[in-house]
């Protein structure tokens, strides 16, 4: 058998020296694509499974064994030539050393501009979601949030093309035909365009809905028609939930208008029916004289941007001229000063003597005659 494989006398020492060196190259080999292809693997299930589970482990084990064998049949024969034995078979040292220096050093250096753009890329959006969480107020918290969706996404984009092309162009330096791998894959990217393009319009349309702020958690929106609280924003849907309760989930591809109610400031708007008797320059000084009185209030005060704005009369009435009015609060709370408001209008106007009419309907009856 030794024949076959060597030329000339063979001891069993110098290859056992040979097979040592080569078997401990091949575990640390098999151990450190395990171990990468594992980190891999959480990155992209997240905590859908773990490493230790019997779906992931077999395939480790598999991905393990074929590198460990691999590493060892392409090192053992140089070894054995190092040593001084002449194998038959395997790949000859001139031959690995010319690969190793021609073809070996371009993959180190593909692996390691990989290795180094994708970490560049972390850095950079690590540094912009610190400099956008800043501060300890509301605002601080929705931009950091908003930083961490997008920055999520490009690291993961980044990653996953650039591991993509890097893997591509070592498989080039390794003689392998990676011609049936590019027409496979653009099949598989065709297939998925097509099959796929709701989801992709979604997350297009997400990206550029968190990206350019237009709505934010805790913001008060109505959505093709649908107004609520916004609960959650993704990259695929954003979800509503009205004064009911009843929650809302709209695909981001689907949203054909979006009004929100709570961005930077809000108006709480009222119009405000007078008799045609009653002075309108009166009833404005009064209505002044009741919103300032709410700006100083210690409860509601805080929440009021600006004074009352009086815009003037706005329509005649059947029975009523209407005055609209309008006050300016911070976001969310022109509801609760806008209900204040009027309460205090209606108390006003009845210490004032200001007439608020409303439709009267007049019964008359009469006696049957003998």
């Amino acid at each position: 058998m030794w024949r076959r494989i060597f030329d000339g006398p063979v001891q069993w020492q110098t290859v056992l020296l040979a097979v040592l060196p080569a078997l401990l190259l091949a575990w640390l080999a098999a151990r450190a694509t395990r171990t990468l292809v594992a980190a891999g693997l959480r990155r992209l299930l997240g905590d859908t499974l773990t490493t230790g589970s019997a779906l992931i482990k077999g395939p480790l084990r598999f991905i393990g064994a074929l590198t460990f064998l691999l590493v060892f049949a392409i090192l053992v024969f140089p070894i054995l030539e190092m040593t001084g034995t002449r194998p038959r078979l395997g790949v000859s040292l001139r031959t690995l050393a010319g690969w190793a220096f021609d073809s070996g050093l371009k993959v180190i250096l593909i692996t390691l501009l990989a290795y180094g753009f994708i970490r560049i890329t972390t850095l950079v959006v690590r540094r912009f979601e610190h400099d956008l969480t800043l501060g300890t107020e509301l605002e601080a918290m929705e931009r950091a949030k908003r930083a961490r969706t997008l920055g999520s996404v490009v690291r993961n984009v980044t990653t996953a093309l650039v591991t993509g092309i890097a893997v591509l162009m070592v498989l080039r330096e390794l003689r392998i035909d990676i011609a049936p791998v590019l027409a496979g894959a653009g099949i598989v990217g065709l297939a998925v365009g097509f099959g796929a393009q709701t989801l992709v319009r979604d997350i297009i349309s997400g990206f550029f809905l968190i990206l350019e702020d237009q709505v934010r958690v805790g913001d008060v929106a109505a959505i093709n028609g649908t107004g609520g609280l916004v609960e959650a924003i993704n990259l695929r849907t954003i979800v509503l939930r009205d004064l009911e309760g009843v929650v809302h989930v709209f695909p981001n591809g689907s949203i054909a208008t979006l009004a929100n109610r709570t961005k930077d400031f809000s108006y709480y708007v009222i119009d405000v029916s007078v008799a045609y008797g009653e002075d309108t320059d009166r009833v404005a000084d009064v209505l002044r004289k009741t919103a300032a009185d709410l700006q100083e209030d210690s409860r509601f005060g805080p929440f009021i941007l600006q004074p009352l704005e009086v815009l003037g009369v706005d329509a005649f009435g059947d029975s009523a001229i209407i005055l609209k009015v309008r006050i300016k609060t911070v976001p969310l709370k022109q509801w609760d000063v806008g209900r204040e408001l009027r309460r205090r209008i209606k108390k006003a106007f009845d210490a004032a003597g200001i007439e608020i009419p409303f439709p009267q309907r007049v019964v008359t009856t009469r006696s049957a005659k003998n």
